[in-house]
């Protein structure tokens, strides 16, 4: 309990200062580059976040998350925990989030300082604009890392996916990483505020090519990732998912149209 208590003092703190740092830099006019400011203050954020909560996070793979081309990250997600352990090894990327957390006192706010990009699940002409957004800024060099499963869960058995992250990485024309997060759930579950030391593992997959796919491929696509880091799940910790072809709406109910997609 002391250490959830310190958590919290550290995180409103590091918050208010990586946060501050942002605006510093956007009143300046710093440009948001590869290792500029707004890099270099997530970094902190996240690392603080790690350290204050005892989570060592544990890189696999890491080749594949070398190097500064923009991709897009699509990752499971299981704790609060995922994006700070994500945000302090991913290159210049930005994370595309559900707009309730934009509510949440000082993340929020810090949040939309480092240029997350914000989801409304409920309203899709919102999704829509929002993942234009997250195009454009891919086209300008930036990753974008993403949860498909669209909300935290109770087991590492990967879930359904939603098609926005695979029509995004198309109609921008880079690869889809496939990165599996194990290990946060038992630092902070879903339903437990407490935090207990442990690490975090983070596997970085081969990427996944979109050339020449286009709008129609979504689905094999996303069918593709979901079922790479299935098998690292049941290769690296025994846990078996629902396989894709079994999983009703394995690529969500929402498809974005081609014609609202940023187009390469």
């Amino acid at each position: 309990m002391l250490r959830t208590t310190f958590g919290v003092l550290v995180l409103a703190a590091m918050t208010l200062w990586c946060g501050g740092g942002c605006i510093i830099a956007r009143l300046r006019g710093l440009p948001d580059v590869a290792g500029g400011p707004y890099d270099r203050m997530l970094k902190l954020w996240c690392r603080s976040l790690c350290w204050v909560a005892g989570a060592r996070v544990v890189v696999h793979d890491a080749e594949n998350v070398a190097g500064t081309h923009p991709r897009v990250f699509v990752a499971n997600h299981m704790s609060a925990l995922d994006i700070p352990a994500l945000g302090q090894v991913l290159p210049h990327q930005k994370f595309v989030a559900k707009s309730e957390l934009k509510a949440i006192p000082f993340f929020g706010w810090a949040a939309s300082m480092w240029g997350a990009v914000w989801v409304e699940r409920d309203n899709r002409r919102n999704a829509f604009e929002n993942y234009k957004v997250a195009g454009a800024q891919i086209r300008d060099g930036v990753s974008v890392a993403v949860f498909p499963e669209g909300t935290r869960g109770d087991e590492y058995a990967l879930r359904a996916f939603k098609k926005g992250p695979f029509v995004l990485a198309i109609a921008s024309g880079v690869p889809v990483v496939p990165t599996v997060v194990y290990g946060s759930r038992e630092v902070q579950s879903r339903t437990n505020f407490i935090v207990k030391p442990g690490p975090i593992h983070l596997h970085f997959l081969p990427p996944i090519s979109t050339a020449g796919l286009t709008y129609d491929d979504r689905d094999d696509l996303a069918r593709r990732t979901r079922d790479a880091m299935a098998a690292c799940l049941e290769r690296e910790y025994g846990v078996a998912s629902v396989p894709s072809d079994r999983v009703r709406g394995v690529t969500g109910v929402s498809p974005l149209a081609p014609d609202i997609v940023p187009s390469t």
